[in-house]
């Protein structure tokens, strides 16, 4: 077990109101039985599909210290501690709430349509050279993800950041409420699950929810190019945050944008921050990540954090799997593509972004830029149009080549020239042989769609033609 203890018995029985059956200490807290580390409190959630109950077996086998359960598990070893509470959720929510009022960390926490988790990574990853970081892991954004990072925050931490992420109104409020943020940061508001709002001005008042948690010297970090700025700020004020920081190209921005050199792999930004002059490399592509970076050292100057350690640090951010991570694909016959694994998620705007970066790449003797795009989900009425509508953006990005999946992305297909169009099928499983017979040496392949389209296979596919045997060359 690690030497920093997280979490006692005794301490957990007071913030959930349970009993422990024996004494125990905890250095990690998990949900998921098969990423157990030794030493961890595995909560055995009940969810729709599956019960932790019936796991808690596996826990214990890959080194759990203790269990927190709402009954005792038939198979669950006799020598092993329990915590038995009422509602293991509920539960959770109470050590979060413990682990928010024993800590002095600055508590940071975005939200967005797009943007949340990469602009999560920046500011954690800037702070990190300047105190003890805690920051969610991967998008833990909702009402068991959120709680699940706060119960897992070191009692140590200088600096906290938090996703809170929604698909309807009231969701981020009760996330607030939990995190308390002391730095609020909204990326900007987009059309993503409009089918559940009726308005994206509805959207916009659901992400000012996140003002909901946060009393006392606080701050809003708002984008001022977007068209909603005034109304969150507006939101923020009436909630009673005394500091409103915008971010963008806008006059008067507090992080405000001077310049920039976007590049296949990397960006150059100049900057003005509360009136500093900072110019940095940002080691990723894409103005959108301009912008993230932008909110980053705003939320870091809110913190009270120094900047230019933190701007030093936007060299070394890295990519994450599903959301921009690349790789370079051996061709068995020779060879090699590059493949941009932007598989998570989509909505209009994290397209025409990836589209965009897809344009900037180059791609090597013979090759071409290829899309695969599946739907974006929860778009409401407007979906179609807004498929259709990305056609534009393939053209402006010189996509030579489209593979389609899904209904919704069947307007964009039919929206292209023929000599764009390569394939198109209802589900990923019927596309990906088609992608994956026609890629060629040179070629520079993005893959985006949202997450229920389970894109995340045909990365796989693409990745694994390293490993199959030869084939002969195949052009478009």
């Amino acid at each position: 077990m690690a030497t920093d203890v997280l979490w006692t018995s005794a301490e957990a029985a007071a913030a959930t109101g349970g009993r422990a059956d024996r004494a125990w200490r905890a250095s990690g807290v998990s949900i998921d039985s098969r990423t157990v580390q030794p030493g961890d409190l595995f909560v055995a959630i009940k969810g729709e599909k599956f019960d932790g109950h019936d796991f808690v077996a596996d826990a214990f086998m890959r080194g759990a210290a203790a269990a927190m359960v709402s009954r005792a598990p038939a198979d669950a070893p006799d020598d092993k501690p329990l915590l038995t509470v009422k509602d293991t959720l509920i539960a959770l929510q109470g050590l979060a709430r413990a682990a928010r009022s024993r800590t002095s960390a600055r508590m940071i926490a975005v939200t967005g349509s797009v943007g949340k988790t990469g602009t999560k990574e920046a500011i954690a990853l800037a702070l990190a050279s300047q105190g003890a970081t805690h920051s969610s892991t991967g998008n833990l954004n909702n009402e068991i993800g959120a709680p699940l990072s706060l119960a897992r925050m070191p009692r140590a931490a200088a600096y906290a950041v938090f996703e809170l992420g929604m698909n309807r109104p009231g969701e981020i409020s009760r996330l607030s409420k939990l995190v308390k943020p002391d730095v609020a940061v909204v990326t900007t508001v987009e059309p993503v699950h409009i089918e559940f709002f009726a308005s994206l001005e509805a959207i916009a008042d659901a992400k000012a929810e996140i003002f909901d948690g946060m009393n006392g010297p606080t701050a809003a970090i708002l984008n001022m190019d977007n068209p909603l700025f005034d109304r969150l700020a507006a939101a923020a004020r009436k909630r009673g945050i005394g500091r409103i920081l915008g971010f963008g190209s806008a006059e008067g921005a507090f992080a405000r944008l001077i310049d920039c050199s976007l590049h296949p792999t990397c960006s150059a930004v100049s900057a003005q921050i509360n009136g500093e002059r900072l110019d940095y490399c940002l080691a990723m592509p894409g103005r959108h990540w301009v912008m993230n970076s932008l909110a980053a050292m705003a939320a870091v100057r809110a913190a009270g954090a120094d900047l230019a350690p933190a701007a030093a640090s936007m060299s070394r951010l890295k990519p994450l799997k599903g959301r921009g991570l690349r790789h370079r694909v051996q061709l068995p016959g020779g060879g090699a593509f590059e493949l941009i694994d932007d598989s998570y998620n989509a909505s209009p705007a994290s397209v025409r972004a990836a589209l965009a970066v897809l344009g900037a790449m180059k791609p090597g003797a013979g090759g071409r830029r290829i899309a695969v795009l599946g739907d974006m989900l929860e778009l409401g009425a407007e979906a179609g149009a807004m498929h259709a509508g990305l056609a534009a953006d393939v053209k402006a990005a010189t996509v030579e080549l489209v593979f389609a999946c899904g209904p919704e992305m069947r307007k964009l297909y039919d929206a292209l020239p023929a000599k764009l169009r390569g394939a198109h099928a209802t589900n990923s499983a019927e596309l990906t042989p088609r992608v994956v017979g026609a890629v060629r040496a040179g070629d520079v392949v993005l893959v985006k769609g949202s997450l229920g389209m389970k894109m995340a296979p045909v990365v796989a596919a693409l990745s694994a033609i390293s490993d199959a045997p030869p084939r002969a060359a195949n052009g478009n």
